[in-house]
């Protein structure tokens, strides 16, 4: 044991040496979840936009002034003439406008950007909705009190029958539509593999292509401690970025967890096991750093990006692309920190994601060995 040890020691002071180093696995994941969780967002702000209004009457002013009032819209002009949009859009002066009409409200949006113009049409459609509403809250608790005061109940029962009904809107889980709480678990799945399976398969591909390895597995101490040495320091400093996102992600990025933060801990460190192990698998069958590190990049870095949920909804994609996204282990990670940390659900609702990544974690082991055996010998 004190062998082994003294091998741990030697690793974290050899990561300490290098600078570089250092910076990537401790300052790195810091920059990646605060630019991450800022940058890539689906939320639109301060979108500028027009308004032709004939009537000018108090309702449309009502609409107006609730788009105006709220984080998404900026109101840029009132226009004279609906001629004068397309002007404004081929300008890039606005990107937005909405027209009132004899009972009706055309909401026109730049569709050069199919996805902006979806959500911008969806928030003015949902503000528009909400304001039509409380008016109507407002007009029926004006027409009970009429009644009171001794109106016919005829007068009551026509405002009821042209009384306008309007769907409501319920978003589960994230009512604010805050796309952090999307994208900060996909984020803490990328970071824990990057330090996990790509710096763990180029420390041991740097000992092979130096020649170190075979003197360190000539030693007193058995092969598989020595690279179970080499494991460890990762191992801890994924654990300290774990907590690193955590905290970034609660107190800079307003993400709740609602889950269990002993069963959110459980399932990272199960993910950073399943990622260490995938760091090994590589630097068993490359000899050279920049191999391990092209192999990381093009085979586990990329496929988390575009095919683990992340940044595209997964049922959208090709049935090729949904199969081949089922055997990464960020995909079911992903999902199961949704599940937790957002969701708040329990064990009972992750146990597929869970026996997945178990199934996967045993199965690497299995090939990791028999590779190193061979390799190594």
């Amino acid at each position: 044991m004190r062998s082994f040890r003294i091998f741990v020691q030697k690793e974290f002071f050899h990561i300490m040496r290098d600078r570089w180093t250092t910076l990537i696995l401790l300052v790195l994941p810091i920059l990646m979840i605060i630019l991450f969780g800022f940058g890539i967002t689906t939320e639109i702000r301060n979108t500028k936009f027009a308004v032709y209004d004939p009537s000018g009457d108090y309702t449309t002013r009502g609409i107006v002034n609730k788009l105006e009032s709220s984080e998404y819209f900026t109101l840029e002009r009132y226009i004279d003439s609906e001629d004068e949009i397309e002007r404004l859009f081929r300008r890039g002066e606005t990107g937005f406008a909405i027209v009132f009409g004899d009972n009706r409200i055309l909401l026109i949006a730049d569709g050069t950007d199919p996805n902006t113009a979806s959500v911008l049409t969806n928030y003015a459609t949902a503000l528009i909705n909400s304001y039509l509403q409380e008016s109507a809250v407002r007009q029926v608790g004006g027409g009970a009190a009429t009644d009171v005061a001794g109106d016919p109940p005829v007068a009551s029962a026509t405002a009821a029958a042209h009384r306008t009904i309007t769907p409501e809107i319920r978003l589960l889980y994230n009512p604010s539509l805050k796309s952090a709480y999307n994208i900060v678990p996909g984020i803490m799945g990328m970071i824990l593999m990057l330090i996990c399976a790509m710096m763990t398969s180029v420390s041991i591909a740097r000992e092979k292509e130096l020649g170190t390895m075979e003197v360190l597995l000539v030693s007193p101490m058995k092969p598989f401690l020595i690279i179970l040495s080499k494991i460890v320091p990762y191992f801890t400093i994924s654990v300290i970025n774990y907590i690193t996102i955590l905290l970034l992600s609660v107190f800079v990025l307003k993400v709740p967890i609602a889950g269990s933060l002993i069963l959110l801990s459980g399932l990272s460190l199960l993910f950073i096991f399943v990622s260490l192990l995938l760091g090994i698998l590589i630097s068993s069958v490359v000899d050279k750093q920049i191999t391990a590190l092209l192999i990381s990049g093009m085979m586990l870095m990329m496929p988390a990006v575009f095919l683990s949920g992340l940044m595209f909804p997964i049922e959208s994609m090709p049935e090729v692309l949904q199969w081949l996204s089922h055997i990464l282990p960020v995909k079911w990670f992903i999902i199961a920190v949704r599940s937790v940390m957002v969701k708040g659900l329990g064990i009972s609702s992750i146990l597929q994601e869970v026996s997945i990544l178990i199934g996967m974690g045993i199965i690497i082991l299995i090939i990791s060995i028999k590779k190193f055996k061979y390799r190594l010998e």
